[in-house]
């Protein structure tokens, strides 16, 4: 099969499907304009599948904004340094259970079913390349180059989105609910030790999300702080584009070797977390984020191999100096000399570090708020997160913010301890994607009962048209 002839297959999937049929959602006719009736940032993975999801529930009033370039949008060619998607390759996040819209369609019509068979784990790239075949095949309205500054709640239940960029009409968008599907860092932001940033000038160092010069790193003496899985995405990336040595550090004493991600896949988890007791949840989440994600072997594999990579464990940095020939980096086996530093120390999750949400994150709900963790698991973290509804909405801490927050959804890494591993990664999707779409329709639904209940009381359309023939006297 050819790629054109799984297109076709592709409209045929969905014709039977009768995808593409009528909206059912009441317009509304707003003063300032246009009102979408709902608008998903983020033109990743996530957003792309919400909005598929949003057009097969019939509701076809609606636009992604990404503030990157067209097939740009994500980590994937940016500063995702792995070499493959650490996810089983058999997963199906965003087809929504249509087999012509999987990964392994897509490939197996370009290189075969033997290829797939002999794959192991999806290249990032190729990743990318089935990403963008997914939003032109389904014709998503996606509009790239535009930012989003910041959420204007309204009490007449439009929120008015401030925002900027190359490919905007105007400065700013009317939609009833809006979906963060920002990824990993929409929750919060990439964290990198206070140490290192009041110390360091910025030209010492940067952090793993960060573009990297790796072209002036040549030959160069680099320290990585981290023993995720990013950290040694990183080192390899940087040795096999010329880097002289990588020294990663790492705090623990052995490097993580389980990954719960596996068992919550196989385990009926992911699916069901939401059936869970918020004691439960929290209790799952703190076992979780106690492991952190382990290198996957074929990345440890090629980062080790090169002669230039060096592992330091029990090694947390203590101290770092700015030095005439680069940073001085203090752990406790001693004092080493570097000239770049990577910082992979992941981020941290609260809505109060999001510009967007600066008029209403004082409203949102945290864990903190409702559920006071054991002691032994408490962590401080954890408790930042939002509360969430279950199918994502943000929740409100007091009765003022109710209606501000009404329409607002969290379908990123902010959403981990309320809703599991949904947002956050592709083991997820496949599930927390039709949540998210529900909540949203369900929304507009209650939104419009009186007139949607009106409607149906007032219908009177004859649909039987027959006669019965009278019957003759004999």
């Amino acid at each position: 099969m050819s790629l054109e002839a799984l297109n076709e297959r592709v409209k045929k999937d969905l014709s039977c499907l009768a995808f593409g049929g009528p909206d059912w959602v009441l317009p509304i006719h707003h003063p300032e304009g246009h009102v979408y009736d709902a608008v998903i940032v983020g033109g990743g993975q996530c957003g792309l599948g919400i909005a598929f999801g949003l057009l097969c529930e019939r509701v076809s009033n609606i636009l992604v904004i990404d503030e990157n370039s067209e097939g740009l949008e994500g980590p994937w060619v940016t500063y995702a340094r792995m070499m493959t998607l650490r996810t089983p390759k058999q997963l199906t996040p965003i087809d929504l259970g249509i087999p012509s819209l999987t990964c392994r369609a897509w490939w197996e019509a370009q290189f075969g079913p033997e290829s797939w068979e002999a794959l192991d784990k999806i290249p990032k790239g190729d990743w990318m390349r089935y990403l963008r075949w997914y939003r032109e095949v389904l014709r998503l309205p996606v509009m790239n180059r535009v930012k989003l500054k910041l959420i204007e709640p309204a009490e007449d239940g439009v929120h008015r989105l401030h925002i900027e960029g190359a490919g905007a009409t105007s400065d700013r968008l009317l939609a009833r609910k809006v979906i963060l599907a920002t990824g990993i860092q929409g929750g919060g932001q990439w964290y990198v030790p206070s140490m290192i940033s009041e110390k360091l000038p910025r030209r010492l160092y940067a952090h793993t999300s960060e573009a990297i010069n790796f072209e002036a790193l040549k030959g160069k003496k680099i320290a990585v702080l981290g023993g995720g899985a990013s950290a040694f995405d990183n080192a390899n990336f940087a040795l096999s584009e010329g880097a002289g040595e990588v020294h990663v550090f790492v705090r623990r004493e052995q490097l993580p070797r389980i990954n719960p991600i596996r068992q919550m896949e196989s385990s009926g988890i992911i699916a069901h977390f939401h059936t869970l007791s918020d004691a439960d949840k929290y209790a799952v989440m703190a076992h979780f984020f106690k492991f952190n994600q382990p290198p996957t072997n074929d990345t440890f594999g090629r980062a080790a191999s090169w002669p230039g990579f060096h592992l330091h464990l029990g090694a947390p940095w203590l101290d770092v100096a700015a030095a005439d020939d680069g940073a001085i980096v203090t752990t406790p086996q001693g004092k080493l000399t570097f000239d770049f530093l990577i910082i992979s120390t992941g981020l941290r999750t609260d809505p109060a570090l999001r510009p967007e949400l600066s008029l209403v994150e004082s409203h949102i709900a945290r864990w903190r708020d409702r559920y006071q963790a054991p002691e032994e698991i408490a962590n401080p973290m954890l408790d930042a997160h939002p509360y969430l509804s279950s199918g994502f909405a943000f929740r409100s801490r007091d009765e003022e913010g109710q209606n501000l927050l009404h329409g607002l959804f969290a379908f990123n890494y902010s959403g981990m301890i309320s809703c599991g591993l949904s947002a956050s990664a592709l083991s997820g999707m496949k599930y927390s994607i039709p949540e998210v779409v529900a909540a949203v329709t369900d929304q507009l639904f209650r939104d419009d009962r009186k007139e949607h209940l009106k409607n149906f009381f007032d219908y009177d359309e004859p649909e039987f048209v027959g006669e019965w023939p009278k019957k003759s006297r004999v």
